[in-house]
Order: structure tokens, then C-alpha cells, then sequence
């Protein structure tokens, strides 16, 4: 890596691969000699109109996304999608469940019980958020209209690894905005995934929304237009002007997962990233991470020293030697290593070669 780029540990706005970064860079000023920037382009031109179409077809690709499920590039994030969700699918019996494995799950909770009857059928809150619940088919309402999981929560370091709530025929929402394209995943599983685009995909601004067809086109006539799914899928992601620039970083890095050889080496990658820092963690004296290993996530390792003031010093220490944004969240504290797909192994090595020596010097 260039030695003037930094180890970017944020977990987001996060890495982007730097190939994507310099082809983006090379291109800023006059877009494949078209002679404007994507930034300056209308949504409406048949160069955006191209930008947007292969993106799509690239995402589609990737994630083997059936015909019968709609791609929607959309704004707000994902915390606009906590509200829209309910107000698009919330529409049958105005019920659903949800699991609160972490804050944004418990935030998303909150906001759709502002739209019907939502029952939280399992929580880690007790234990702050260290596990993924589990709960059985039985404890689930079956006349619910969709099933909320928060796939891998951010803050709190855990991820859906080898389990999927049983729903019957609800069908499952999922937030995968921090682990999206790094894991092969059966979409025909899931009525509707989103994704806030800013962590593995690309710059903030877009949200990546996949939903299934039969499941749009039953929001109420008083919802806000903006607000309803099938305004958006009918219109190609370009009913308003969409975060256009963001679009284009996005599909340029379809590109460059494409062009690598797709989803599974980046898995495979990601995998030995996070499986050697937990080794180290796991075998140190100095360094804990309170998250059950079955629940691990690969995108967002947390840990702690058990010393709120040492764990400051760790972070000033590593970004005095390049590695930027390890504290955790400011609701939780400690430290936090988002490794992401445009994460280098390299840049987790010198982070495990760093910690060792942090420790050394403090015990």
C-alpha cells in the first residue's frame, strides 16, 4: 500500500479498495472523455443512464439475485430504511417481529413501532449485546408481516453466522450494511435486504435496497411518494435525482470485485483476516473480546484491555503509527478493528505486530 495512505480501521465511511479510489480519481474531471465529471452529469443522460444500469447488473451478478427481486439504489441511509420498511410492508395484519441484537436493531425496532404492532421476540441487551438470540419457530407470530434481523451488528462486533431465524412463510428483513458482499448469501432467503453502502460498497450517500417483488406495491395512498418502494423500482432507482457520484464509486467496485474473482475470495480473505486477530486476542494477557465465538463477526472485531484509560492510549498510540479510527464506539468505549473487504491483510498483520508490542510495553 502507498505509504502515505493510512490503515483506516473506521467502521464507516470506511476503506475503499484503492484501484477503485485512482480510477475514480483519474476519470474525476472528465468521465470517460465524455467531458463532464460524474458529479456534474445529468441522471438523465444515457452516460448515468449506463453507470446506473451496470451497477445493478453488476450487483445482481455478485449476489445472484433472481429477476423476481427489485434493486433499488436509494438515500437516507440505513436509518431512513427503518422507517420505510414498516411503512411498505407493515400493511397486512400491522404486525412485525423483531430481534435486537445490537443498537441499531433496537433503534430500528423503535421506529416501526410507529407504524403497528412490533414484538420484540428475542434481545442480548441484557448481556450488552455479546450474543446473537436465537429463538425458535414457536416464538415467532405467524400472521406477522415481515421478520427484522440486524445481520452483523457493528457496534457490538457479532454477525449471523450459522443461523437464520425459522419464519415459517413471514417473510425475513435484513440489514446487512456492514457485511454486504463479504459472504455469499442465499437472497431467496430474505423478503428484502438493505444495505447503507458506506462501509464495503462505497462512499456515504447510497443505500442498496434488494427487495422481492410481490412484497412492494402495498404501502398505504397517505405515505409520502418518496417513501414508497415501487416508486422507486418503477422508476429505475431515478424518480428524483438520485446520490449520483455515489452510484458510480459503488459500481466501480462491483467492477473490482467482479474482476477479482467475485464474492469468494473476498470471503476467503476476510475469513484468515479476522480469524488471525482473534487468535491473538483470544491467546493475550493484555487484550479481551467479550463476544461469544460462535457470534464473531469478520467485519468488526471489538476488544478491550479492561483499562478505560490504557484502552485511550492504545488508540492514540496506533494512530501515531498510521492506524486510524480503532476506538469502539463512543456508546461502548474500548477498541474496535472494522476490517472490511478493501482492508488489507498486511494492515491486520501490522495491527497484530502493533498490539504485541503495546502489550509488552504494558503489562
Amino acid at each position: 500500500m502507498s505509504n502515505d495512505r493510512a490503515y483506516n480501521f473506521s467502521a464507516g465511511p470506511s476503506m475503499l479498495p484503492l484501484d477503485v479510489i485512482e480510477r475514480v480519481a483519474a476519470d474525476l474531471p472528465n468521465y470517460k472523455g465524455c467531458g463532464e465529471s460524474v458529479m456534474e452529469m445529468s441522471h438523465r443522460s444515457k452516460e448515468f443512464t449506463k453507470i446506473i444500469e451496470d451497477a445493478e447488473a453488476d450487483l445482481r451478478t455478485l449476489l445472484s439475485i433472481p429477476d423476481n427481486y427489485k434493486v433499488m439504489f436509494l438515500q437516507g441511509g440505513a436509518t431512513l430504511q427503518f422507517a420505510m420498511i414498516p411503512m411498505n410492508l407493515m400493511t397486512g395484519s400491522k404486525k412485525a417481529d423483531y430481534i435486537v441484537s445490537g443498537s441499531w436493531a433496537k433503534k430500528a425496532a423503535k421506529e416501526a413501532a410507529k407504524f403497528g404492532d412490533v414484538k420484540i421476540v428475542a434481545s442480548s441487551e441484557e448481556d450488552t449485546f455479546t450474543y446473537i438470540p436465537k429463538p425458535d419457530k414457536s416464538e415467532f407470530r405467524p400472521d406477522a408481516d415481515y421478520v427484522h434481523i440486524t445481520f452483523n451488528n457493528t457496534i457490538y462486533g457479532t454477525h449471523y453466522n450459522d443461523y437464520l431465524p425459522d419464519t415459517g412463510d413471514v417473510p425475513i428483513v435484513a440489514d446487512m450494511s456492514s457485511c454486504i458482499l463479504s459472504e455469499e448469501v442465499d437472497v431467496t432467503k430474505f423478503g428484502l435486504i438493505y444495505a447503507g453502502a458506506q462501509k464495503n460498497v462505497g462512499p456515504a450517500g447510497v443505500t442498496i435496497v434488494i427487495a422481492r417483488e410481490d412484497l412492494l406495491g402495498k404501502a398505504p395512498e397517505n405515505i409520502p411518494t418518496y417513501m414508497d418502494y415501487k416508486i422507486h423500482a418503477d422508476n429505475g432507482s431515478t424518480y428524483n435525482t438520485p446520490p449520483c457520484f455515489a452510484i458510480y464509486v459503488a459500481g466501480e467496485v462491483f467492477k473490482s470485485i467482479l474482476a477479482g474473482g467475485g464474492i469468494k475470495p473476498l470471503h476467503e480473505a476476510d475469513v484468515r483476516k479476522a480469524q488471525k486477530l482473534y487468535d491473538y486476542i483470544d491467546s493475550s494477557q493484555l487484550y479481551t473480546c467479550p463476544v461469544a465465538k460462535e457470534d464473531r463477526s469478520l467485519m468488526n472485531v471489538v476488544f478491550v484491555t479492561g483499562d478505560t484509560d490504557l484502552d485511550k492510549k492504545f488508540v492514540a498510540a496506533a494512530k501515531e503509527e498510521n492506524m486510524h479510527n480503532l476506538n469502539g464506539h463512543r456508546s461502548i468505549g474500548g477498541m474496535r478493528a472494522s476490517i472490511y473487504n478493501a482492508m488489507p491483510e498486511e494492515g491486520v498483520d501490522t495491527l497484530i505486530e502493533f498490539m504485541k508490542k503495546f502489550e509488552a510495553e504494558n503489562k
